[in-house]
This record gives C-alpha cells, structure tokens and sequence, in this order.
C-alpha cells in the first residue's frame, strides 16, 4: 500500500504542495482531480520519485522511500505513465516494450501477454516507430511499457488527454481490468469527470497545491467534485 503522508514540494522558492495525503490501495484506483495548475502532475512527479519533496513522508509497504531514486521505486513496483507519454519516437514499439526490462531481473524480461491482450493493435504495430502511431496508439503504447516492469502501483497522469473516444474506452477498460486483479493500486490523474466516475474507488480533489476533498466514491457528491474542475 502507498501512504504519502503531509507532503510539501517546491520548484525553487515557490511552494507547490502543501501538506497533501493520498492513500492507494491494490484493488483499489484512487482517482486524483482537479483543474489544470493546481499539483496534480507535481504530486505524481513526487511519488514516482522524479522531483523531491521537501517535507513529509511516501510509504511504501510501510517503508518510508522519501528519498529513494526512481530507478530504485521502479524496481520496487512503481509503474509511472506520465503525463505527455514520453515515448521514444526513433524506437519500434517493441523497443520501446522492452525499455520496460531495465528493472526487471534477467529471467523476467519478456513483455507479458496481458500487454497485447489489453492493446491487441500494439502486437500489430511492434516493428512501427513509436513516433509514427497515433496519439491515442502512443498512449496506449505507454501505458503498456509501465506494465512490462510487472507493477504494483501504477500512475497515470491524465491517460485521456487528447485522446479519441474509442481509445479512451479501450483504456477504461484496461484500466478496470487491472484493478479488478486485485493486486495493483492505481493513481488516476484524471479532468475527465465521467471517465473518472466510472473507474475511482476513492477521490482526492486538489485546489492551489491542497487537497480539497477525500473520500471513497460512495462518500462523494459529484457536483461538489465538479465545482473544482470549472473555470
């Protein structure tokens, strides 16, 4: 399970968090939303260990891992689709597969069958540059690199944006498959209330660096979720 407990994060003087908790459970996807600005990406930066905190505390399994290198929360489970894909655009899609294996022991390094089960077109596309798919193929594309490293927790920083509806239902439903295995905690960045909706066992809104409103999905009311999304 991850605890990340009173975290403050800064980009030099400005303060980005302020004292945000956020709990993910395996089984569970914990749905993080709120309008553009407000953290959301610099809370995932934080907890998959690619910008520091200046206070508080990640727990891991119990274990505290403030100051643990990404490699190494990599190695520990952390699967991170980030925010813009970050694929490689020069690399095959099998290529960029198998970038998945860099923390994964040698007798682990294949590309599961789930991948091509969940995203069926990316076995079709596995000699294609990873430049060359579309946005909605290179989302997938990514989402199916985090799943090569086998994780346990799994961030997705807004897996929707730009995409097209038929992928977007393609990705719901990975997405609800990997939750209903029971063994993965899932962080969803998500501005796509509906999408969200759909898929979240419990919500965190962030408003100004703060989390606003927490609770499971049962606990919360959707238009004072959707208040916090508006412009």
């Amino acid at each position: 399970m991850l605890q990340a407990e009173n975290i403050d994060l800064y980009y030099g003087a400005s303060q980005i968090l302020r004292d945000v908790s956020l709990t993910a459970r395996p089984g569970r996807v914990t749905a993080v939303m709120g309008r553009n600005g407000v953290g959301k990406t610099s809370l995932m930066r934080a907890l998959s260990g690619r910008q520091p905190i200046r206070g508080g505390r990640i727990l891991w399994d119990g274990r505290d891992i403030a100051r643990t290198p990404p490699a190494a929360r990599a190695r520990a489970g952390f699967g991170a689709v980030p925010q813009g894909r970050e694929i490689f655009p020069l690399l095959t899609v099998e290529e960029n597969l198998r970038t998945g294996f860099a923390c994964l022991a040698r007798d682990q390094r294949r590309v599961p069958d789930v991948v091509f089960e969940l995203f069926p077109v990316l076995r079709d596309m596995l000699g294609r540059r990873g430049g060359d798919l579309s946005g909605g193929q290179q989302q997938q594309l990514a989402i199916g690199r985090a799943l090569v490293t086998r994780p346990r927790l799994l961030l997705l920083d807004e897996p929707t944006e730009g995409i097209q509806p038929s992928i977007i239902r393609d990705i719901g439903r990975a997405i609800a498959y990997l939750r209903d295995q029971g063994d993965v905690a899932i962080v969803l960045v998500e501005q796509y209330f509906e999408f969200a909706r759909d898929l979240a066992d419990d919500f965190a809104v962030m408003d100004r660096g703060e989390i606003v409103l927490s609770g499971t999905a049962d606990e919360m009311v959707s238009d004072q979720i959707r208040r916090y999304l508006t412009v």
